[in-house]
């Protein structure tokens, strides 16, 4: 497939590149600084974008793709809003381009809440959503963005991440979280949403991955 790659300097972007790469798959990473990408790997394209939140620099990384994968959002629990609005940029692009689906990197904890995840769990999830309350509302806006527009979207949602290796052992839940589900790595997650980019089911949905 032909793919784009936001967030490609990041640690979720940086494996789904490396991924989608040792796949066969025909890659463009979308970068504002291209010294930060790790050793170039054959087979990549870098497009350079100074601004990603101007959509018309980025038609052109984003024309002709099969599907776009973005990593972008907050780094860490610093809470700086930019999830949706550079969401919404790429957005504004793919609808220009005619380019449909999608997957983006949210939280767990944006989806329903499951009804039978146990007490620990809930209070675990409680504090944390009180401590990154901005992150989160940053994340849901960005959903929002997501149904509202024209695109095939699907919402990959993990709770805490890790640097672990890839295992491509882990649950998937469409429209919720697994059950007790608390952390899996930064390669499973970009495993994931690689292994979900051709999956009908997920299309307009959010996704829980755990382990």
């Amino acid at each position: 497939m032909k793919l784009t790659v936001f967030g490609a300097t990041g640690g979720i972007g940086q494996e789904i590149v490396r991924q989608a790469v040792a796949a066969g798959h025909e890659v463009t990473a979308v970068v504002r600084d291209p010294a930060r990408l790790p050793v170039p790997l054959s087979g990549l394209t870098v497009h350079t974008a100074a601004r990603i939140d101007d959509p018309e620099v980025l038609r052109e990384a984003v024309a002709g793709r099969d599907a776009v994968l973005s990593g972008l959002g907050a780094k860490g629990r610093k809470p700086d809003g930019v999830a949706e609005p550079l969401t919404r940029s790429v957005l504004t692009a793919m609808e220009a381009e005619g380019t449909r689906r999608l997957l983006v990197v949210s939280a767990a904890p944006v989806a329903p809440k499951p009804a039978d995840d146990p007490l620990l769990d809930r209070m675990m999830r409680s504090a944390i959503g009180a401590i990154l309350k901005e992150v989160y509302a940053d994340l849901a806006a960005m959903e929002a963005a997501l149904a509202a527009s024209a695109t095939d979207w699907t919402s990959v949602r993990p709770p805490k991440l890790t640097n672990g290796p890839l295992t491509g052992v882990y649950r998937t839940v469409v429209g919720s979280n697994p059950r007790s589900g608390r952390s899996i790595s930064r390669a499973d997650v970009a495993h994931a949403m690689l292994a979900l980019t051709d999956d009908p089911a997920t299309v307009k949905q959010g996704v829980g991955v755990a382990y």
